[in-house]
């Protein structure tokens, strides 16, 4: 049986392109670059995106670190994704609008041999919400409020 849980977020609207985001009481803002005619003072979308990735796997990584009794001292997680920005600026493109591919790397400083350390990436990597959404497809349902 499911026992699904919702997340929720809300985003608006801010000055030129910044995107401010009211969440559990803490303020999150993204914007474009100065050279894409933003202020710069944000993260961009693409972005956050990738860092949810890589602070969802270092998460869950210390879960399971702590429910294997692992000595998880530390993980560097680097998370890079390659898109064409032709389709987002609505130029013609054969490329689909997202990233074609995304890369995730780890360093991870914890007494255990590179064979365990990449085992544990990919149960973390598993375990991952984000990591899952990325790597199959998922119902969005986009409409008026």
């Amino acid at each position: 049986m499911s026992n699904l849980k919702t997340v929720a977020v809300n985003a608006s609207m801010a000055e030129g392109f910044g995107i401010r985001g009211e969440i559990d009481g803490h303020t999150v803002f993204i914007d474009q670059p100065v050279a894409a005619k933003g202020t710069g003072t944000g993260p961009t979308p693409l972005q956050m995106l990738l860092f949810a990735i890589g602070g969802c796997i270092g998460t869950i990584a210390r879960i399971a670190a702590f429910q294997q009794k692992m000595t998880l001292r530390g993980m560097q997680i680097k998370v890079e994704g390659d898109y064409n920005p032709a389709g987002l600026l609505g130029k013609p493109t054969d490329d689909r609008v997202g990233f074609t591919e995304i890369r995730i790397s780890a360093v991870i400083d914890a007494d255990l041999t590179d064979e365990q350390k990449l085992q544990f990436l990919e149960q973390v990597c598993q375990r991952c919400p984000l990591h899952d959404n990325l790597s199959h497809s998922s119902t969005v349902v986009h409409s008026l409020a």
